[in-house]
């Protein structure tokens, strides 16, 4: 599983020692996973010096069951932030440890606590959307574990007011047992999940990986239409942005820099420019190998979109033109 950076970079300062934003896109809603180091409530001021228009976060750490709590204190200063720099939709991943679909009934109690504060945390930041994956089957019976998943859910948000919440479920590259790969499975999670509010996140990544070939202008179609059919493209507001450091159909969840990887420039101009996709909001989390990558795939990102710059050349970068 790829894990997301954690880092913090932001542009440079200019003379009068104040960070030069980069411009977000008009109309559009470009933005990246962003660090909560120090505080949470620094998150949506580095989100913007980045230039992002929308962004998203982890509400406590990924990689541990016991989690940190938000203080009304700092909720306060983050919804002050946000609505400072109009920074809509916020969106919270959940923590890597939640399998809300395992067979084991530790690992399953643990992570429908878990996943029962990330929805509170979530609420009481406002967010619109809170990203978890399906979880995995590790190897048994994919159709028990998808109802354990969705009892899971529902069970997590037992007599909580979600107000303007949804949980999206993202697909994944279906490696070690991961349900979420196939579109059918997406299918079942949001018509079969009744007290939840429920959608879906696409990676482009994980389509990439898990056999969809979106680089080309006939792959992406032949995806779209399968997902529209499957899911609804209503149904999913946001768009994970992550090029593929593994070969299609890898199964193998390794995400890349922007037009680095299998789906390259074309296959995200394509994407970005796509009628059916421009206005979702797309989120990156692609790595950061070196100082300022955040910021440079963000800029490629922007770059590509119809009516800006081209994007910048790099004799490394991968294009399907």
């Amino acid at each position: 599983m790829t894990r997301l950076p954690q880092t913090i970079h932001l542009p440079e300062k200019t003379r009068t020692g104040k960070y030069a934003c980069p411009t977000p896109v008009p109309g559009r809603r470009i933005g990246i996973h962003t660090s909560i180091a120090g505080a949470i409530s620094r998150a949506p001021e580095r989100a913007h010096q980045l230039g992002c228009n929308t962004f998203q976060i982890f509400s406590t750490s990924p990689r541990q069951w016991k989690a940190s709590q938000v203080s009304a204190a700092e909720a306060r200063l983050f919804h002050q932030a946000r609505e400072k720099h109009g920074l809509r939709p916020l969106v919270i991943h959940a923590n890597y440890l939640v399998n809300l679909a395992s067979p084991n009934a530790e690992i399953r109690r643990k992570s429908i606590e878990s996943f029962r504060a990330e929805l509170e945390r979530a609420v009481l930041l406002g967010a619109e959307y809170l990203v978890t994956h399906p979880g995995s089957a590790l190897n048994g019976d994919r159709i028990q574990a998808m109802a354990r998943f969705i009892s899971g859910v529902e069970r997590a948000a037992r007599g909580l007011r979600l107000g303007g919440l949804t949980v999206l479920v993202e697909n994944t590259a279906g490696g070690g047992g991961a349900l979420g790969s196939e579109f059918e499975e997406l299918r079942a999670f949001v018509q079969l999940t009744e007290r939840v509010p429920l959608a879906c996140c696409i990676d482009t990544a994980h389509l990439y990986q898990s056999g969809w070939d979106v680089s080309t202008e006939k792959g992406l179609a032949a995806t779209l239409a399968r997902l529209d059919a499957a899911v609804g493209l209503d149904n999913i507001p946001v768009i994970h942005t992550n090029d593929s450091r593994t070969a299609l159909g890898s199964r193998a969840d390794r995400h890349q820099h922007i037009g680095k990887g299998g789906i390259g420039l074309a296959g995200f101009r394509r994407i970005l420019n796509h009628p059916r996709l421009r206005h979702k909001a797309f989120i990156l989390e692609t790595p950061i190998d070196k100082k300022g990558d955040d910021l440079r795939n963000l800029d490629v990102a922007r770059s590509l979109v119809q009516g800006t710059r081209k994007a910048p050349r790099n004799p490394r970068t991968r294009s399907n033109d």
